[in-house]
Protein backbone atom coordinates (compact mmCIF):
# COMPACT_ATOMS: atom_id res chain seq x y z
CA UNK A 1 0.00 0.00 0.00
CA UNK A 2 3.35 2.52 0.27
CA UNK A 3 3.85 2.01 -3.27
CA UNK A 4 0.08 3.49 -4.07
CA UNK A 5 0.40 5.99 -1.61
CA UNK A 6 3.67 7.26 -3.30
CA UNK A 7 1.80 7.07 -6.79
CA UNK A 8 -1.01 8.53 -5.46
CA UNK A 9 1.79 11.95 -4.34
CA UNK A 10 3.52 11.34 -7.41
CA UNK A 11 0.58 12.03 -9.61
CA UNK A 12 -1.29 14.91 -7.59
CA UNK A 13 2.62 16.50 -8.00
CA UNK A 14 2.63 16.39 -11.57
CA UNK A 15 -0.85 17.46 -11.83
CA UNK A 16 0.59 21.15 -10.17
CA UNK A 17 -2.56 21.74 -7.75
CA UNK A 18 -2.10 25.20 -5.51
CA UNK A 19 -2.78 25.61 -2.02
CA UNK A 20 -6.39 24.52 -0.84
CA UNK A 21 -9.29 23.01 -3.13
CA UNK A 22 -8.26 22.01 -6.52
CA UNK A 23 -11.59 20.69 -8.75
CA UNK A 24 -10.51 18.00 -11.54
CA UNK A 25 -11.97 17.06 -14.47
CA UNK A 26 -14.56 14.81 -12.90
CA UNK A 27 -16.99 16.70 -11.00
CA UNK A 28 -17.14 14.24 -7.98
CA UNK A 29 -13.00 14.46 -6.96
CA UNK A 30 -11.12 16.90 -5.89
CA UNK A 31 -7.68 17.15 -4.65
CA UNK A 32 -6.21 19.12 -1.93
CA UNK A 33 -3.02 20.67 -0.87
CA UNK A 34 -1.69 23.02 2.18
CA UNK A 35 1.30 23.71 3.18
CA UNK A 36 0.28 25.69 6.03
CA UNK A 37 -1.33 24.32 9.51
CA UNK A 38 -5.39 25.19 8.77
CA UNK A 39 -6.91 23.14 6.28
CA UNK A 40 -10.59 23.52 5.31
CA UNK A 41 -12.51 20.17 4.62
CA UNK A 42 -15.10 19.68 1.74
CA UNK A 43 -18.25 21.08 1.87
CA UNK A 44 -21.15 18.88 2.73
CA UNK A 45 -23.70 19.75 0.06
CA UNK A 46 -23.10 15.62 -0.68
CA UNK A 47 -21.85 12.55 1.59
CA UNK A 48 -18.39 12.29 0.82
CA UNK A 49 -14.55 10.79 1.37
CA UNK A 50 -11.39 12.31 2.09
CA UNK A 51 -8.69 9.84 1.95
CA UNK A 52 -4.96 11.46 3.23
CA UNK A 53 -1.88 11.30 0.74
CA UNK A 54 0.76 12.54 2.80
CA UNK A 55 1.12 14.46 6.12
CA UNK A 56 -1.15 14.20 8.82
CA UNK A 57 -4.65 15.53 9.20
CA UNK A 58 -5.71 16.07 13.12
CA UNK A 59 -9.65 16.87 13.49
CA UNK A 60 -11.76 17.71 16.39
CA UNK A 61 -15.08 15.62 17.01
CA UNK A 62 -17.60 16.03 19.93
CA UNK A 63 -16.32 12.40 20.92
CA UNK A 64 -12.48 13.55 21.35
CA UNK A 65 -9.40 13.98 18.58
CA UNK A 66 -8.35 12.02 15.83
CA UNK A 67 -5.04 11.92 13.84
CA UNK A 68 -5.30 10.44 10.05
CA UNK A 69 -1.85 9.41 8.59
CA UNK A 70 -1.34 8.40 5.12
CA UNK A 71 -3.97 5.91 3.64
CA UNK A 72 -6.28 6.47 6.13
CA UNK A 73 -9.61 8.29 5.30
CA UNK A 74 -12.50 10.00 7.29
CA UNK A 75 -16.01 9.21 5.97
CA UNK A 76 -18.68 12.38 5.98
CA UNK A 77 -21.17 12.38 8.82
CA UNK A 78 -24.10 14.57 9.56
CA UNK A 79 -21.26 15.85 12.45
CA UNK A 80 -18.64 15.81 10.29
CA UNK A 81 -15.94 19.12 11.39
CA UNK A 82 -15.57 21.94 8.21
CA UNK A 83 -11.97 22.23 9.61
CA UNK A 84 -9.05 20.53 10.71
CA UNK A 85 -5.11 21.07 10.80
CA UNK A 86 -1.85 19.15 9.92
CA UNK A 87 0.31 18.16 11.85
CA UNK A 88 3.87 18.41 9.77
CA UNK A 89 2.96 20.41 6.49
CA UNK A 90 5.72 22.49 4.87
CA UNK A 91 5.76 24.13 1.34
CA UNK A 92 8.86 21.40 0.40
CA UNK A 93 6.08 18.86 2.23
CA UNK A 94 2.77 19.62 2.35
CA UNK A 95 -0.16 18.04 3.55
CA UNK A 96 -1.93 16.29 0.43
CA UNK A 97 -5.47 14.71 -0.06
CA UNK A 98 -8.47 13.42 -2.12
CA UNK A 99 -12.03 13.76 -1.65
CA UNK A 100 -14.34 11.70 -3.59
CA UNK A 101 -18.16 13.03 -2.99
CA UNK A 102 -21.51 10.91 -3.31
CA UNK A 103 -24.85 10.75 -4.19
CA UNK A 104 -27.28 8.42 -1.91
CA UNK A 105 -28.63 7.23 -4.76
CA UNK A 106 -25.40 6.23 -5.86
CA UNK A 107 -24.82 4.29 -3.05
CA UNK A 108 -28.23 2.82 -3.26
CA UNK A 109 -27.71 1.68 -6.85
CA UNK A 110 -24.63 -0.67 -6.26
CA UNK A 111 -26.11 -1.75 -2.88
CA UNK A 112 -28.64 -3.03 -5.20
CA UNK A 113 -26.21 -4.23 -7.65
CA UNK A 114 -24.66 -6.41 -5.54
CA UNK A 115 -25.56 -9.88 -5.61
CA UNK A 116 -25.43 -12.70 -1.87
CA UNK A 117 -25.66 -11.83 1.09
CA UNK A 118 -23.11 -9.26 1.72
CA UNK A 119 -25.38 -6.38 2.68
CA UNK A 120 -27.37 -7.93 5.50
CA UNK A 121 -24.03 -9.37 6.71
CA UNK A 122 -22.47 -6.36 6.97
CA UNK A 123 -25.03 -5.12 9.95
CA UNK A 124 -24.13 -7.67 11.78
CA UNK A 125 -20.27 -6.73 11.92
CA UNK A 126 -19.45 -4.88 14.94
CA UNK A 127 -18.74 -1.42 15.38
CA UNK A 128 -14.95 -0.76 14.10
CA UNK A 129 -13.07 1.74 16.65
CA UNK A 130 -10.11 2.63 14.70
CA UNK A 131 -9.57 5.11 12.02
CA UNK A 132 -10.66 4.03 8.54
CA UNK A 133 -8.06 2.52 6.52
CA UNK A 134 -7.68 2.22 2.62
CA UNK A 135 -7.26 -1.16 1.63
CA UNK A 136 -5.24 -1.46 -1.74
CA UNK A 137 -8.26 -2.34 -4.27
CA UNK A 138 -9.75 1.18 -3.09
CA UNK A 139 -6.18 3.07 -3.57
CA UNK A 140 -6.11 0.73 -7.23
CA UNK A 141 -9.24 2.35 -7.98
CA UNK A 142 -8.66 6.05 -6.99
CA UNK A 143 -5.26 6.21 -8.90
CA UNK A 144 -6.93 4.96 -11.94
CA UNK A 145 -9.33 7.96 -11.30
CA UNK A 146 -6.36 10.53 -11.60
CA UNK A 147 -4.80 8.55 -14.56
CA UNK A 148 -8.92 9.37 -16.05
CA UNK A 149 -8.80 12.88 -14.82
CA UNK A 150 -7.11 14.03 -18.48
CA UNK A 151 -8.13 11.05 -20.49
CA UNK A 152 -11.40 12.99 -22.52
CA UNK A 153 -11.97 10.37 -25.04
CA UNK A 154 -12.59 7.66 -21.73
CA UNK A 155 -13.75 10.17 -19.15
CA UNK A 156 -17.31 10.47 -19.35
CA UNK A 157 -18.26 6.56 -19.43
CA UNK A 158 -15.52 5.76 -17.24
CA UNK A 159 -15.24 7.90 -14.23
CA UNK A 160 -19.22 6.89 -13.64
CA UNK A 161 -17.55 3.09 -13.48
CA UNK A 162 -14.61 3.92 -11.38
CA UNK A 163 -17.62 5.52 -8.80
CA UNK A 164 -19.75 2.41 -8.81
CA UNK A 165 -15.78 0.68 -8.10
CA UNK A 166 -15.05 3.10 -5.31
CA UNK A 167 -18.60 2.80 -3.94
CA UNK A 168 -18.17 -0.96 -4.35
CA UNK A 169 -14.92 -1.52 -2.33
CA UNK A 170 -16.09 0.37 0.63
CA UNK A 171 -19.56 -1.34 0.99
CA UNK A 172 -17.05 -4.19 0.88
CA UNK A 173 -14.03 -3.37 2.89
CA UNK A 174 -13.71 -3.74 6.71
CA UNK A 175 -15.90 -0.13 6.78
CA UNK A 176 -18.73 -0.68 4.84
CA UNK A 177 -21.32 -0.93 7.81
CA UNK A 178 -19.59 2.49 8.98
CA UNK A 179 -19.99 3.89 5.02
CA UNK A 180 -23.65 2.72 4.55
CA UNK A 181 -24.36 3.82 8.12
CA UNK A 182 -23.71 7.58 7.53
CA UNK A 183 -25.20 6.99 3.93
CA UNK A 184 -28.84 6.45 5.65
CA UNK A 185 -28.26 8.79 8.50
CA UNK A 186 -27.57 11.33 5.89
CA UNK A 187 -30.72 10.13 3.53
CA UNK A 188 -33.21 10.05 6.34
CA UNK A 189 -32.09 13.66 7.85
CA UNK A 190 -33.16 15.01 3.99
CA UNK A 191 -33.78 18.55 4.20
CA UNK A 192 -32.60 19.04 7.84
CA UNK A 193 -28.87 17.42 6.72
CA UNK A 194 -29.09 21.10 3.99
CA UNK A 195 -30.06 22.73 7.31
CA UNK A 196 -27.25 21.04 9.78
CA UNK A 197 -24.90 21.87 6.73
CA UNK A 198 -25.70 25.39 7.17
CA UNK A 199 -25.53 25.87 10.68
CA UNK A 200 -21.93 24.68 10.51
CA UNK A 201 -20.52 27.11 7.95
CA UNK A 202 -22.70 29.98 9.91
CA UNK A 203 -22.43 29.10 13.27
CA UNK A 204 -20.60 32.40 14.63
CA UNK A 205 -23.72 34.38 13.34
CA UNK A 206 -27.20 34.55 15.33
CA UNK A 207 -30.29 33.04 13.80
CA UNK A 208 -33.62 31.64 15.12
CA UNK A 209 -35.31 28.31 14.96
CA UNK A 210 -38.06 30.77 13.28
CA UNK A 211 -35.86 31.41 10.64
CA UNK A 212 -34.18 27.68 9.77
CA UNK A 213 -37.90 26.39 9.72
CA UNK A 214 -39.03 28.47 7.26
CA UNK A 215 -35.62 27.92 5.38
CA UNK A 216 -37.15 24.30 5.75
CA UNK A 217 -40.93 24.83 5.16
CA UNK A 218 -42.01 23.16 7.90
CA UNK A 219 -44.08 24.17 11.10
CA UNK A 220 -41.51 25.32 14.32
CA UNK A 221 -42.18 21.97 15.96
CA UNK A 222 -42.09 19.83 13.62
CA UNK A 223 -38.34 21.12 12.37
CA UNK A 224 -37.47 21.01 15.75
CA UNK A 225 -38.51 17.80 16.37
CA UNK A 226 -37.17 16.15 13.07
CA UNK A 227 -33.79 18.20 13.08
CA UNK A 228 -33.39 16.96 17.25
CA UNK A 229 -34.28 12.90 15.94
CA UNK A 230 -31.75 13.50 13.02
CA UNK A 231 -28.71 15.45 14.74
CA UNK A 232 -29.38 14.38 18.42
CA UNK A 233 -29.75 17.61 19.39
CA UNK A 234 -31.64 21.06 19.26
CA UNK A 235 -30.66 23.51 15.87
CA UNK A 236 -29.18 26.00 19.13
CA UNK A 237 -27.34 23.47 20.86
CA UNK A 238 -25.52 22.10 17.72
CA UNK A 239 -24.83 25.44 17.19
CA UNK A 240 -23.46 26.14 21.04
CA UNK A 241 -21.76 22.84 20.46
CA UNK A 242 -20.01 23.70 17.08
CA UNK A 243 -18.71 27.00 18.90
CA UNK A 244 -17.46 25.62 21.59
CA UNK A 245 -15.67 22.62 19.58
CA UNK A 246 -13.50 25.57 17.25
CA UNK A 247 -12.76 27.12 20.61
CA UNK A 248 -11.19 24.61 21.85
CA UNK A 249 -9.37 23.60 18.51
CA UNK A 250 -8.30 27.21 18.62
CA UNK A 251 -6.70 27.16 22.02
CA UNK A 252 -5.31 23.97 21.44
CA UNK A 253 -3.91 23.52 17.50
CA UNK A 254 -3.05 27.97 17.57
CA UNK A 255 -2.25 28.91 21.04
CA UNK A 256 -5.40 31.46 21.30
CA UNK A 257 -6.05 32.22 24.82
CA UNK A 258 -9.95 31.90 26.30
CA UNK A 259 -10.85 35.32 25.49
CA UNK A 260 -9.92 35.30 21.89
CA UNK A 261 -11.18 31.95 21.43
CA UNK A 262 -14.18 32.73 22.96
CA UNK A 263 -14.82 36.07 20.71
CA UNK A 264 -13.64 34.29 17.53
CA UNK A 265 -16.02 31.64 17.89
CA UNK A 266 -19.26 34.40 18.55
CA UNK A 267 -19.86 34.71 22.18
CA UNK A 268 -19.98 38.26 23.35
CA UNK A 269 -19.66 37.08 27.37
CA UNK A 270 -16.21 35.31 28.49
CA UNK A 271 -17.79 34.09 31.54
CA UNK A 272 -20.72 32.90 29.69
CA UNK A 273 -18.21 30.51 26.87
CA UNK A 274 -16.52 29.46 30.34
CA UNK A 275 -19.61 28.00 31.69
CA UNK A 276 -21.02 26.56 28.73
CA UNK A 277 -17.64 25.20 28.17
CA UNK A 278 -17.42 23.38 31.29
CA UNK A 279 -20.66 22.37 30.85
CA UNK A 280 -19.77 20.43 27.48
CA UNK A 281 -16.11 19.44 28.38
CA UNK A 282 -16.58 18.74 32.04
CA UNK A 283 -13.84 21.05 33.24
CA UNK A 284 -12.18 24.78 32.77
CA UNK A 285 -10.88 26.04 29.52
CA UNK A 286 -7.42 26.30 30.39
CA UNK A 287 -7.69 22.85 32.39
CA UNK A 288 -8.76 20.91 29.43
CA UNK A 289 -6.34 22.35 26.92
CA UNK A 290 -3.58 21.61 29.55
CA UNK A 291 -5.07 18.24 30.30
CA UNK A 292 -5.26 17.56 26.24
CA UNK A 293 -1.52 18.63 25.66
CA UNK A 294 -0.27 16.60 28.44
CA UNK A 295 -2.13 13.73 26.90
CA UNK A 296 -0.10 14.62 23.63
CA UNK A 297 3.07 14.90 25.03
CA UNK A 298 2.97 11.61 26.93
CA UNK A 299 1.65 9.97 24.21
CA UNK A 300 4.97 11.14 21.91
Amino acid sequence: MEKLLQSLQLKINQIGITEGKNTTNIPYLNMYRYSQQNIDLPEIQNPYILLVVSDTMRLHFSTGIKDYSPGEFLISAIDSPLSGHTLFATVDSPFLAISIDFLVDDVTSVMLDIDGDLPEKLFEIEDPSTTQQSNTKLLEVILRLIDMNDNNNELSFMSKHLKREVIFNLIAGPYGKLFLQSMISIQQAGTIYNINSWIKSNYKETFSMEDLAEQSNMSLSSFHQKFKTAVGMGPLQCQKKLRLLESRRLMLDLASNVTDAALEVGYESVSQFIRDYRRLFGRSPQKDVQEIRDCFRAGT
